[in-house]
This record gives C-alpha cells, structure tokens and sequence, in this order.
C-alpha cells in the first residue's frame, strides 16, 4: 500500500511533514481492501438467511451461495431471484467504488498533478461505495415487505462498517482538495511518477496475490479453537482453547495415527531429498549431447509428464500395472505365462514407488532450472580446462558441477522447508485399502480428518503443527547454509 508520507518539497534534508487527514485517509482505503475478504464484515448480508460465512468478494460472482438457504423460498417465488441478481450487482458497484479509491491510494506516490487528480478518484469512488449501500438497503427494504418468515430483512455488522469508510474516506478526500486549492505551490505541468514507484505499482499484484492466497488463508487456524462443527458458527460458546492441541497428543489412537502419518511423510520426503541431484546430473549429461534436436526430443519427451494431472498418471499406470493390464497381458500372450497380478494393490515399498512416480513426472520439469544455469556459465570456464588437457567428463566434474551447486542448494533449503509438505494428489489417487497404512501423509491425513471425517477442528491443528514445523525447519536449513557456505536465502 502506500506511503503515509507527504511528498512534499523540503529544504536542507527537513523530514516530510505528516498530515493526519491523508493518515485517516489512507487507513479507510486499506481497512475497505480487507474487509472485503471477511465473511464477519460482509454488508450483502441484507437478510439472516443469506450465510454468515459468505464475503463480500464471493458475494459479488456466487449467485447459488446467496440463496443456498432460501432456495426453496426463491423456486415458490416468494422471494424473487432478480432481488439477489441485483444484491449481486450492487455488491459489484461496491467493489467498483473500493477500486477507484485504491487507484487513487497508488497515484498519492505521483508529484502534486498526479496526486490532485488522484483526489477526483477517491471522491467518485467513495461516491459509489455509497451508491452501492444505498442500494442495499433498498433490496433489504424489499425483503422486509415480502415478509417472508425464513428470510427476515436485516442490516448486518458490515455494512454500517463500510458505511463508516466510505464517509470518512469521502470527507477526508474533501479536506485534502481544500488543502490543494488553498496551497501556494503550483501543480507540475505533467502528472508524473519516480521510476521506484512505478516498479513497485508493478510488483503490488504480486504482493497482493501473496497475501490472498499465501497469508489470508491463515485466518481459517482459529477454526483450530473451536468445537466447530460443519454448517455451524464460531462463538464464545464452542471455544475449547488447546483442546484439539492436546487431543493430538495426549489420545493414544491419534497419537498413532499422527506419528503413522508423520513417519510417512518424513520418509517419502528423505527419498526425495536424497535423490533431488538426479534432475542436476540429468540435465549436465543432457546438454553434453552433441546432437540439439536429441536433446531437444529428450527434454520434450521428460518435461511433459509435469504438465500431466496426478488422475492422468493414474491412469496410465492402471493401464499397465492392473490384472488387466500391459504387463500381464505380455506375460500370458507373449510368454505363455498364467498370472493376473494387479501390482496397484499391493502395498510393500510404497514409498519407493511414490518416489519412482514422483521422479517420472517431475525429473524433465526440475532439470529445466539447471539446464538455464549451465548456459549461463563463462565459456572461457571451459577453454581454460581444455588448455589444461581437460576431457569431456573432466570439464563436467571440475567446471559444470561446481557452478551449479549454489543452485542446487538453494533448491536443496527449499526442499527442506517443504519436508512435511509432500502435497495431496498423488497419495490421493495411488491409495487403496491395502497401502492406505503406508501411503497416507500429513496433507492427505488433513484432508482425509477435515472433508472425509468432518474434523475441521482436529485437521486444521494438524495443519497449523506442520506448518510451524515447515518454518521451523527452513530457518534451520537457512542458518546451517549460511554457517557452513556463507551464503542463504534469508
């Protein structure tokens, strides 16, 4: 977001002067962003009946989540439908309103030309924030003449929230235009912006796309604190505290399960981190090959299974390791042979396998990194080990592999960090009655706790423990790496 900082001229190094109003401003604009994410600040909520768990953002494409609770109301047309499609596009115009003040808050680290015209963004956009609550509240007026017992009308908690905003950030926008035109400072001819900020409006969709996938999420660990049961609500009544912490550890069964699941994981991701110089060693010998349409082929050949789903891969090995399938069919045509093993059943080696598909599909993909590092090498690398009477394997051993290592380390940290992280398809699919015992790891342990069991509760604290485990273990990595190599990657 930006600066609270004025952007105004001094003299002899004098620090920026703050304006409160621009602060109170700017806080509005953020406090809108975010709101939109929280189901508790939700202002489309114009009857009891609409979710609580609904925000505001998929308030605005979810046409089923609005009237999931009233669908039978909606169909005997007791309450119109077009009243949620128009609730739809007033939470829309709501966004709109949001967006221009945002684009207003960007164009702040402009000179003054581009902050003035900023202002007109702000005051519109505040406008339509308005437009859009008003037009709420007419809906939740229409709601409560249709008295409808299961919908009753009402105003939730979010919407005299950003009714709240759009007000402070409307006067607040009228008290900078008046400081404008009150100041003696003229405007700049052109509406200019300082090439930093420029590149950092241009990183600000990475960012934002961080936090929404990468940290909003976080707000769904409270569900860890609560008896939350599926459908239901969060209060004061269904908080336990620690409980699912310590049912975790103190049952013996979950115990069990959890140090079950834990082994597993743990063992998978040590075969993968133990072999991750494979992806290194095939691409060095892959770009020694004389012929580049070979090595085109190849790396087309060994990339693609990466861009092939885990349910794909499944099925090909269906086709060749069922009773059915390629390889009993060649032995009892080809050699004459009576068998009908089906190999997916049986569940010895497992973790050996998972690490052979695992390999299979990603191994082109992983070599891709390398294979852009070694064409980034000094060539003069290379001539120099040649005048020494350096040979082909030679020049591999003492020129390539050691420019690539500061790569596969740093690969090799990040693979630490996800060590309890093996992720959910692959064990998804692959697992069956005989092998779920040594198959299931912990992503596949929450989900199979949170969407097969119903324990959200229970999966979320597993969840939180492995990924305070995960950071745990990647500032570890990272210290250890910046002891012994001098370098890391925090």
């Amino acid at each position: 977001m930006p600066s609270t900082k004025v952007h105004t001229h001094t003299k002899g190094g004098e620090k920026p002067k703050r304006q409160p109003i621009l602060f109170v401003n700017r806080a509005a604009i953020m406090l809108a962003c975010a709101a939109v994410f929280f189901s508790e600040l939700n202002p489309a909520r114009i009857t009891t009946a609409i979710s609580t768990n609904l925000t505001l953002l998929t308030s605005c494409f979810s046409y089923d989540s609005l009237i999931a609770n009233i669908q039978r109301a909606v169909m005997q047309g007791t309450i119109s439908g077009s009243v949620f499609v128009t609730l739809m596009i007033a939470c829309v115009v709501l966004l709109v309103g949001v967006g221009l003040c945002v684009a207003e808050a960007c164009m702040s680290m402009g000179n003054r030309r581009m902050r003035f015209n900023g202002l007109r963004f702000s005051f519109v956009g505040s406008l339509v924030m308005v437009g859009g609550l008003v037009w709420m509240y007419l809906l939740a007026v229409q709601i409560a003449n249709a008295n409808v017992s299961t919908a009753p009308a009402c105003l939730s908690g979010g919407f005299f929230y950003y009714l709240v905003i759009a007000l402070v950030i409307l006067l607040t926008t009228v008290a900078m235009f008046a400081q404008a035109k009150r100041s003696a400072e003229p405007l700049e001819d052109k509406a200019e912006m300082k090439e930093k900020y420029k590149l950092f409006l241009m990183f600000l969709p990475v960012l934002v796309l961080t936090f929404v996938f990468a940290y909003l999420p976080l707000w769904g660990w409270r569900y860890a604190f609560f008896d939350y049961k599926s459908g239901g609500t969060l209060s004061a009544d269904n908080f336990v505290g620690l409980k699912w912490f310590t049912i975790l550890f103190q049952n013996d069964t979950t115990r069990a399960d959890f140090l079950r699941v834990l082994a597993n994981t743990l063992g998978i991701s040590f075969l993968s981190i133990i072999t991750s110089w494979i992806p290194m060693i095939f691409a060095v010998f892959l770009t020694q090959a004389p012929s580049k349409r070979f090595r085109r082929v190849v790396q087309t050949f060994t990339t693609v299974p990466n861009f092939l789903g885990w349910v794909i891969v499944y099925a090909v090995a269906l086709a060749i390791f069922s009773s059915d399938g390629f390889i009993n069919n060649f032995l009892n045509n080809i050699l004459g042979m009576s068998v009908s093993t089906n190999y997916l059943m049986n569940g010895d080696h497992m973790w050996i396998k998972m690490l052979l598909w695992g390999l299979w599909k990603g191994v082109g993909w992983s070599a891709i990194i390398y294979i852009a590092a070694i064409t980034g090498i000094d060539p003069s690398l290379y001539e120099a080990a040649e005048v020494d009477g350096a040979g082909r394997f030679q020049k591999m051993w003492y020129v390539t592999i050691p420019c690539l290592l500061p790569t596969f380390f740093v690969l090799l940290l990040l693979s630490i960090g996800n060590i309890l992280s093996n992720g959910l398809d692959q064990y998804l699919v692959f697992s069956n009655a005989i092998n779920s015992k040594s198959i299931e790891v912990l992503d596949l342990y929450v989900y199979n706790l949170g969407i097969g069991s119903g324990q959200i509760p229970m999966s979320t604290a597993v969840g939180m423990f492995k990924s305070v485990i995960s950071v745990a273990l990647l500032l570890g990595a990272n210290t250890v790496s910046k002891k012994i190599r001098g370098e890391s990657i925090i």
